[in-house]
């Protein structure tokens, strides 16, 4: 068994988000989204891949297909394979986002 300390993985770039992957197997994707300032990252989309985003730390805006939410810390929501998922900081403070995917997107 092999774990991970997420905390080894948050790092900022002031030119641009930060993606890094957690985990990687043939049944699950997932990765650590940092994200500072106005930064964002999207809009992204699997056609064959259902999304699990996790708001970790911070407040981020974040628009699903048609719909718009603001998530906090601790704040989950789905992402239905075949929809854009786009992300974007919206506080003052640095924002961290884990996002899984299954399968993994081809």
């Amino acid at each position: 068994m092999k774990t991970r300390n997420v905390t080894d993985l948050i790092y900022f770039d002031e030119d641009a988000a930060r993606t890094e992957v957690l985990y990687e197997t043939q049944q699950l994707f997932s990765q650590v989204i940092c994200l500072q300032e106005a930064q964002g990252i999207g809009p992204m989309r699997d056609a064959t891949s259902d999304g699990l985003v996790v708001v970790l730390s911070g407040e981020v805006a974040a628009q699903i297909g048609r719909d718009r939410t603001r998530m906090r810390q601790w704040a989950s929501v789905t992402v239905p394979a075949g929809d854009e998922l786009t992300l974007r900081n919206a506080s003052a403070e640095p924002s961290v986002v884990l996002l899984v995917l299954a399968p993994p997107p081809s």
